[in-house]
């Protein structure tokens, strides 16, 4: 049996980690599946799932990280009149920080619950916010 599901949030900032491990636990619950694997899957180019302890430094920490490989000032191709957008591409940072993020997660479940380490929690990474965003959810098994 495959259920999907679908979380829709509002982010914030331009950059910012908004923690969803429990709403994507609620969907596995929903589902009532028992047994089979949960896929956490960001719907937009500038935006990431990540997998990481939640801790204020820690995200601090990676977004300074993701700051300094990816500096706002550089003259990016990507940040330029593009025709079949219509305007100018504003967000060249938030597409080459999806990308070193990866856009989803995979979890086992046994007994109704997704196997993850004790400090393991799901985020998603905004980096072209505020914006409406949505990750889907695939959960499939018994």
């Amino acid at each position: 049996m495959t259920k999907h599901a679908s979380i829709t949030l509002l982010t914030k900032r331009y950059n910012e980690f908004v923690l969803i491990t429990e709403r994507v636990e609620e969907a596995l619950r929903e589902s009532g599946i028992q047994e089979g694997l949960v896929a956490v899957i960001s719907q937009h180019t500038t935006t990431g799932i990540a997998v990481n302890e939640s801790l204020e430094c820690l995200e601090s920490d990676l977004g300074l990280f993701l700051e300094r490989l990816v500096p706002e000032d550089l003259p990016y191709s990507h940040a330029r009149i593009l025709p079949s957008y219509g305007s100018t591409a504003g967000n060249p940072t938030g597409h080459l920080k999806s990308h070193i993020t990866g856009n989803s997660a995979l979890f086992p479940v046994v007994g109704g619950k997704m196997l993850r380490g004790s400090a393991q929690d799901i985020y998603l990474c905004e980096f072209d916010g505020p914006a409406q965003r949505t990750i889907n959810l695939v959960i499939t098994g018994d």
